[in-house]
């Protein structure tokens, strides 16, 4: 039961996210200010329990949600055999661009905070 009010606060926080976006016509899209709206509300337990029951029930099914991926490669066979080359040169650089940028944000977000009345 948890994992449904979880479900149930994952997909109403996405729906503000895409109500803000669509009313406020920010370039940014609806399921990442819901994400936002999300982690602002993971510090209230009423919100963290029922989210980590869901986080927990997706993660054990997790192979199970790249079946519609494969079927669709499968499907579009033709397209990934005429740009497959490109499509890898894509992947590889965007995944690479995405873990560089991980990488620094996280080096600026640990960086020690100097210290007040110390030299130095």
């Amino acid at each position: 039961m948890n994992a449904l009010r979880g479900l149930a606060w994952l997909l109403l926080l996405q729906a503000a996210g895409e109500a803000i976006a669509h009313a406020t016509k920010l370039p940014i899209p609806g399921p990442v200010i819901g994400l936002a709206l999300l982690l602002a509300l993971l510090r209230w337990p009423v919100v963290r329990a029922p989210v980590q029951a869901a986080a927990e029930l997706l993660l054990t099914h997790l192979s199970l949600l790249f079946v519609p991926v494969g079927v669709g490669v499968i499907t579009h066979l033709d397209l990934v055999s005429s740009w497959g080359w490109q499509l890898l040169v894509v992947v590889c650089a965007s995944t690479w661009t995405g873990m560089a940028v991980t990488g620094l944000v996280l080096r600026v977000l640990l960086r020690p905070e100097p210290r007040e009345g110390h030299d130095g």
